[in-house]
């Protein structure tokens, strides 16, 4: 049996125990990537085997003599590439930063290093975390292991599908309009977006700084709970890092939800969802209700007029975040040009991907003189109106329930050809990051073609442990189930 069928945790308490070697779990990591990386590209960069042997020796030692006593130590780890790493190729999947090797590692990575952590290597996404298929990166498509002709949702779909393929042990991803809930979704694996500032996002390449956030990406909900209060702390580096009463997610990991109050959004199941992924959300609702929550309809106004305000303030936000890549500091310069103006113009139209240009045009449309009223503000006061919706819901419920995502994972090609249509298919994720909210996805079943669904369970600021706790305790009544790719290497 292959280390990475084991969740994290699991493989930590076998390294602490003596039981394995690090190394072991490093080498079986390679031996998956080398199996299946070929079909399903989940990384951009895979770092050099003797090296990360070479760490794995430094971390065993450590361990041995008690110095690293956390439950994944020595644990083999993948990271969104979008998060710098010091002398580690750190691209976004673009080819404005296809040559940009960090001089310092993010606050979130670092964590994970102290640790006792193994990065294997960094994962492909969307370019600049633009989009929602992991299909508009500059090294390629990542395909979806339960199923290559489909895709593993984005903007972590590297992430997400690595964990799924058993290529990593757990993963980092960023979600900054579902990119850590859907492609979790998509791929049958469970994923976390913490409250917004409790994870440091300082060395995190910006897209849209007031919504993105990092979290963890695992097999169940016990490895993301404990990933998320290894990666969680206080950072004065980060101007919106939060300083918490409490980082402990773990306490949570209780099979007990007697009196807990489940709000279910009616718009959330309305026209435009699958009747299979409602079907599936609804029964695992059910499992909840049975073990003793309290399960009530309501309605959630607001949600047709997420998706626009979003799209708005992360354009904006992302077409002043990405002015910095410009040629002239570090990355991609174009080889040939005449005079400055000229560099900046053609080394920005062959470094940035078609989805980067349009969402780069739509940020300076709405902020340029004479619509930055009519759109860019509006936007921020239907942010707040969205933000009251939840604070009057939450004064009923300890979570909110709904789907991660409308469908199951498109083919690829599909969502590509409609922009639109795939910005719609983050309705149901959007509003948790224009809330700050946390959220979690977890499977619950799969489709008529064997395609994995996800239940996305919603908390209020700051009480990611009612989502842990819930997320754990409907988990405790299925099985994990492994995709394809992980199944045919037994």
């Amino acid at each position: 049996m292959s280390l990475m069928n084991l969740t994290a945790v699991q493989l930590g308490k076998k390294i602490k125990s003596g039981e394995v070697k690090v190394e072991d779990a490093v080498l079986d990591a390679f031996a998956q990537i080398e199996a299946v990386e070929s079909d399903i590209n989940s990384y951009v960069t895979v770092l050099e085997k003797e090296k990360v042997l070479a760490k794995a020796k430094e971390v065993q030692a450590k361990i041995d003599a008690g110095e690293l006593t956390g439950p994944i130590a020595g644990v083999p780890v993948a990271i969104k590439d979008n998060m710098c790493t010091e002398g580690v190729l750190t691209t976004c999947s673009s080819k404005i930063l296809e040559n940009f090797n960090p001089t310092y590692t993010a606050e979130a990575v670092l964590n994970l290093e102290k640790a006792g952590a193994i990065i294997i290597g960094k994962t492909n996404m969307d370019e600049f975390a633009m989009g929602s298929t992991t299909e508009t990166s500059h090294y390629g498509v990542t395909k979806n292991p339960w199923n290559n002709e489909h895709v593993p949702g984005g903007s972590s779909g590297g992430s997400c599908a690595a964990v799924a393929a058993e290529e990593c042990s757990y993963a980092l991803g960023s979600d900054t309009g579902g990119s850590i809930r859907q492609p979790s979704s998509f791929c049958g694996v469970t994923g976390i977006k913490p409250t917004y500032g409790t994870v440091s996002r300082y060395g995190l390449i910006a897209y849209g700084s007031s919504l993105d956030q990092i979290g963890p990406v695992a097999k169940d909900v016990t490895d993301c709970a404990t990933i998320l209060e290894t990666i969680a702390s206080y950072d004065p580096k980060d101007s919106t890092s939060v300083k918490r009463e409490s980082y402990d997610f773990t306490s949570a990991l209780v099979d007990d939800v007697k009196g807990l109050k489940i709000g279910i959004p009616k718009g959330y199941f309305g026209e435009g969802l699958d009747s299979e992924v409602k079907e599936a959300i609804l029964n695992g609702v059910k499992v909840l209700e049975e073990k003793g929550a309290i399960v009530e309809e309501f309605d959630l106004d607001l949600i047709d007029y997420a998706i626009p305000a979003y799209y708005v303030i992360a354009a904006a936000e992302a077409s002043s975040n990405l002015a910095r890549f410009d040629g002239v500091k570090y990355g991609y310069r174009t080889p040939e040009y005449e005079g400055l103006h000229n560099m900046y113009k053609k080394t920005r139209s062959e470094g940035f991907g078609a989805e980067v240009k349009r969402r780069i045009m739509l940020g300076s449309f709405v902020l340029s003189s004479g619509y930055y009223d009519a759109y860019y503000l509006k936007a921020l006061r239907t942010k707040a109106l969205i933000k009251k919706a939840f604070d009057e819901a939450f004064a009923k419920y300890d979570v909110i329930i709904g789907p991660a995502a409308p469908t199951t994972a498109p083919k690829l090609g599909e969502s590509l050809s409609d922009p639109i249509q795939m910005y719609l298919g983050d309705i149901y994720t959007i509003s948790v990051n224009l809330a700050g909210l946390p959220g979690i996805s977890v499977p619950c079943g799969t489709d008529s073609k064997g395609l994995p669904i996800g239940m996305q369970i919603i908390g209020d600021c700051f009480k990611e442990n009612n989502i842990i706790r819930a997320a754990y305790a409907y988990e405790q009544s299925r099985d994990y189930e492994r995709c394809k790719v992980a199944k045919n290497r037994d």
